[in-house]
Parts: structure tokens; C-alpha cells; sequence
């Protein structure tokens, strides 16, 4: 087994706490108990990427969920999902419920396929997920069937909550849904940004990182970890330029994380 798979599966996170590890990107790994969650962990081996997967996809093992925000190679990583299928047969795959084809034709068996939508919750060992509408850079909810593409998890267990904000810009009513959960013990959020080269581009945008800063500052994350930032070149963001706009116009309301791949984050409950 790999090392730092070793490592976080070994790793305690008795009640009143969480272990939270940064795996790239919007990438992160997530003990709490007995329990062990991944979300949007991008493993491929892909030449476009600028750093290599702490962990690489053959090597995964163990996990108890597999979390996708939305079907981006960075998020939902198809490649990666269609080996742990086979190497986590035990394993939950949750996913936008608009992406049930996709994710069955990598194997994944029918009863570990949890598609979700807003408003819906799931509970996989010792964690519960809520799920809420992100807008990628737009809503871009189905009308007809009500589904939307992209998704925010909301992430409880061992008496903390932890919050993935995906890939999203801020939309009308959404600091209200945040805040409808409780408050927050940590959140990744993205800062890198949109603009008209991305766009003609395809890469769709995301919260400049002032935009991130006043939602965390707005919703009083106790801690907060910059995301999407470092992956590919043309779609970064400068997460000290985060931070440093957060302390400035937030002072001593959050805790900033800017963090190291792979590196254990102890979050401990209020």
C-alpha cells in the first residue's frame, strides 16, 4: 500500500475531530472515525497536469466514498473512477444524479452509484453528505428533470462540519443556503477566477479569490484552505493574494490554510 494512503488510514480522528489532507487542485481526503472520504481527487496521469497525484490512481485503496462535484477530468476523474470500481469494490461513488450514465459505464455497480441532486442527504459510515446547487459557471438547472451538473457537498460527521464549495462562482441565495447548515469547521473553496480568455478558451469559471474571501468572511468559516489554484497552466490563482485580501478585510475571523499536498490538517470542533 502507498505510504500516505498508509498513513491516512491509520490516522485516528476520535470525535471532535477531523484529519483533512489537500490532494491538488479541489482535491480532498477526509478522516473522521473510522471513516474515509475522497472528493474531487483528480489521479490521472495526465501531461497537461503541473504537479503529479500525491497518490497514484493504481495505488488507491480502502476508501469508503469517492465524491465528484461534477464531470471535469479535475473533479470527476474517469480514469481514476473506472480503477476504483475494481480496487474499493466496497466503495459509495456520489455524484451529480445528471451524471448516473457516466459514472455506470466506469463500473461502477448500480447500488454504489448515489446520484444526488440539491436538497438531498446521504449517509455513508460515520458521514452525512447534503448536497446544494453550484453554478459553473453557470446554474444551468435541467428544466425538466430538475437536475443540476454541478454540485456543493456539505460534509458532518464526529460533531464537525466541513464544506466543499466544488467549482463555483457566488449566485443569488446562496449564502443563505450556506448558512441555513451551521457553522462551519472548515471549507475549500476556489479562487481562481474567470475571465473572456478562459471562457473562449472552455475552461469555465469560477469565485475570483475575492469573491471567496467575502463568502468565507460573510459565513464565518473557522478555517478555510484556497483551491484550484495550482493544476494547469493558464487556470491558476495566487493563494497568498487570498489570504492576504481575507486578513485585510476580514481580520482574526478565519484561519487561512494555504496548503501543502499531502500534508495532514487537524480540525478540531468548536
Amino acid at each position: 500500500m502507498h505510504p500516505m494512503l498508509q498513513n491516512v488510514l491509520n490516522t485516528a480522528a476520535p470525535e471532535g475531530t477531523a484529519v483533512l489532507w489537500w490532494m491538488g487542485q479541489m482535491g480532498l481526503w477526509i478522516r473522521m472515525g473510522n471513516t474515509t472520504v475522497s472528493v474531487d481527487y483528480y489521479a490521472a496521469p495526465d501531461e497537461g497536469r503541473q504537479t503529479p497525484p500525491p497518490v497514484p490512481a493504481e495505488e488507491v485503496a480502502g476508501i469508503d466514498a469517492f465524491l465528484g462535484t461534477h464531470d471535469h477530468i479535475d473533479h470527476m476523474d474517469h480514469y481514476a473512477w473506472k480503477i476504483w470500481a475494481g480496487t474499493c469494490p466496497e466503495a459509495k461513488f456520489v455524484f451529480p444524479e445528471a451524471h448516473r450514465a457516466a459514472v455506470l459505464a466506469d463500473g461502477v455497480r448500480p447500488e454504489n452509484a448515489l446520484g444526488i441532486n440539491e436538497g438531498k442527504t446521504l449517509r455513508i459510515g460515520g458521514v452525512t453528505i447534503h448536497a446544494l446547487a453550484a453554478a459553473h459557471e453557470f446554474l444551468d438547472r435541467d428544466p425538466e428533470t430538475g437536475l443540476y451538473p454541478a454540485l456543493q457537498y456539505i460534509i458532518e460527521g464526529n460533531g464537525l462540519r466541513i464544506y466543499h464549495a466544488g467549482d463555483t462562482l457566488r449566485y443569488e441565495g446562496m449564502l443563505g443556503k450556506l448558512q441555513a447548515f451551521g457553522p462551519v469547521d472548515a471549507a475549500i473553496v476556489p479562487i481562481n477566477g474567470r475571465d473572456g480568455r478562459k471562457y473562449r478558451s472552455n475552461l469555465i469559471g469560477n469565485m475570483t479569490f475575492q469573491e471567496a474571501a467575502d463568502l468565507t468572511g460573510e459565513c464565518g468559516f473557522r478555517q478555510v484552505i484556497p483551491g484550484h489554484w495550482d493544476m494547469f497552466a493558464g487556470n491558476t490563482g495566487d493563494p497568498e493574494a487570498f489570504r492576504d485580501y481575507l486578513d485585510a478585510k476580514y481580520p482574526g475571523r478565519t484561519v487561512c490554510r494555504v496548503p501543502v499536498a499531502a500534508e495532514p490538517m487537524v480540525i478540531t470542533a468548536r
